[in-house]
C-alpha cells in the first residue's frame, strides 16, 4: 500500500477556500482522507505563520484556537514560520516555504513516503517537486479552479482539482 504524506501551504489554502467557496471551516482530517483515498496516510503537515498578538490580539486568539484544533487532528502536525514587518509597512511570511520545501525533500530522501501531495499553487515549489521526483517519489498537486500554477501542474505527476464536489464532504458545518 502506498504511503502518503500531505504538505499544506496553509495561507494559500485559507485564501483559496475563502475566495472559491466563501468559507474556511474545513475538516482537515476529512480533507486529508479524501486526498489520500485508499492509500495509507502517514502524516499531514500544515504550514503557516502566527498573527502578531500585539498588533491584532483578537485575530491572534482566533488563530491560536484554530491551531489548537489542528493540533488535535489525527496525524496532522502544525509547522509555523513567522511574520516580518517590512519598512514600507507590508507584512510578509518568513520561513514557511523553506520549511515546507525542506520537509518534502528530507522525508523523500529518508524514504518516509511513496507519494507526496502538495496543497499549494505557489510555483516556487516546482524545483522541490522535481527534486522529490528525482528521488523516485511521486508528487501530486492539489489546487483550486482559479489557480494558474502552470509550472507546478507541469512538474507534478498527478493533479487533484479542489472543487465543490471534492470538498462537499470535508466541511465542519456540512449544512452551510
Amino acid at each position: 500500500m502506498e504511503r502518503v504524506m500531505i504538505f499544506i501551504d496553509g495561507s494559500n489554502l485559507y485564501h483559496n477556500l475563502k475566495q472559491t467557496f466563501g468559507r474556511t471551516d474545513l475538516n482537515y482530517y476529512s480533507f486529508s482522507q479524501k486526498l489520500v483515498g485508499e492509500r495509507q496516510l502517514v502524516r499531514t503537515y500544515y504550514y503557516n505563520c502566527p498573527v502578531d498578538s500585539k498588533n491584532d490580539p483578537e485575530r491572534h486568539k482566533q488563530q491560536q484556537r484554530f491551531f489548537d484544533r489542528l493540533r488535535n487532528t489525527p496525524y496532522l502536525e502544525v509547522v509555523l514560520g513567522r511574520l516580518q514587518r517590512k519598512n514600507d509597512g507590508r507584512v510578509i511570511e518568513k520561513g514557511v516555504d523553506v520549511k515546507l520545501a525542506v520537509h518534502i525533500l528530507h522525508k523523500a530522501y529518508f524514504n518516509q513516503y511513496d507519494v507526496a501531495i502538495l496543497v499549494s499553487g505557489d510555483a516556487d515549489f516546482a524545483g522541490a517537486v522535481q527534486a522529490v521526483k528525482d528521488f523516485g517519489k511521486h508528487v501530486e498537486l492539489a489546487y483550486f479552479p482559479g489557480q494558474k500554477c502552470y509550472k507546478l501542474r507541469e512538474v507534478a505527476d498527478r493533479t487533484i482539482l479542489i472543487n465543490e464536489d471534492f470538498v462537499a464532504s470535508c466541511w465542519i458545518n456540512k449544512e452551510s
